[in-house]
């Protein structure tokens, strides 16, 4: 097999066990190995060790989340519905990088990053409903782990109806919204 292709089979294989498992602390190279159906001499010729190798696969897990949830390196209307789709197809992937990875230690500090750059996309949109930078940053905040953590309840509880989960997740990005008005309507 073809290096790059072998390095695929391998983060491909690497991503369900680490997922499976429960991230990285729980996951030995032999489950890696096994789930690959290569020895571990072969995950050693292309990664120099197990940190490598979760480093690369949540690399290539956010590349990917990264590549399915933008038009043209840009969040669009559009972007929840594939975060969603994406989720979806790679529900391994996901749960690897809000789930398993945010609470690890040493990989966290990547993980609050990329939350930080989707806080940091969506606060201008929130600047739309609020005067108030402190209000228009509480929705980008709350809008970013309403999001991830309504996908991952979706994901748990076996992907019922994506398109109804579509529209339920943006109902309640829709809810952050209208929760920023300036000028709310009687209570």
């Amino acid at each position: 097999m073809p290096r790059a292709q072998r390095r695929e089979q391998i983060l491909a294989a690497a991503t369900r066990a680490f997922a499976r498992a429960g991230g990285f602390a729980p996951t030995s190279l032999d489950d890696v190995a096994a789930e690959a159906g290569v020895t571990r001499m072969i995950l050693y010729r292309h990664f120099d060790s197990k940190d490598a190798l979760y480093r690369a696969v949540l690399d290539r897990a956010g590349t990917r989340m990264y590549e399915a949830t933008t038009v043209d390196g840009e969040i669009t209307e559009d972007t929840v519905p594939y975060m969603l789709h994406w989720a979806a197809a790679e529900p391994d992937g996901f749960r690897l990088l809000f789930h398993h990875a945010a609470r690890e230690p040493d990989y966290r500090a990547d993980i609050d990053e990329a939350r930080e750059a989707m806080i940091a996309v969506l606060r201008p949109m929130m600047s739309e409903y609020t005067d108030s930078e402190a209000w228009a940053g509480w929705g980008a905040r709350l809008a970013t782990i309403m999001v991830v953590e309504s996908i991952m309840a979706w994901l748990d509880a076996g992907q019922p109806d994506p398109d109804l989960a579509v529209d339920r997740v943006l109902l309640a990005v829709d809810g952050i919204y209208n929760a920023l008005r300036d000028s709310p309507g009687p209570r």
